[in-house]
């Protein structure tokens, strides 16, 4: 995932020590998220969001090189339950 931290931190003078003292973490965590190598938890992006007041989109953009496409479109799956002939032998669907 990409993100904007580096140039946030530039713009508010902090320094990679001051932005993980103000979100608890270590300083080589604010590296790795900055190099790409870890994406942040989704309450840490949160936090890190908070700390600079804006939002997790402002900060932080999925890497469309390593987005998975979707093979097909999802359907929901609220709908008329499947037949015992689809994928269960009769005696394990009974169970189910």
């Amino acid at each position: 995932m990409r993100n904007r931290l580096p140039e946030l931190r530039r713009e508010r003078r902090w320094s990679q020590e001051t932005l993980a003292s103000m979100l608890g973490v270590s300083r080589q965590t604010i590296i790795s998220i900055e190099k790409g190598r870890f994406d942040p938890s989704l309450p840490l992006a949160f936090q890190i969001a908070g700390v600079f007041d804006l939002t997790i989109e402002d900060i932080f953009t999925p890497d469309a090189a390593k987005a998975a496409p979707l093979s097909a479109p999802i359907r929901p799956s609220l709908g008329a339950p499947r037949s015992h002939s689809e994928g269960f032998p009769r005696e394990k669907a009974s169970i189910l």
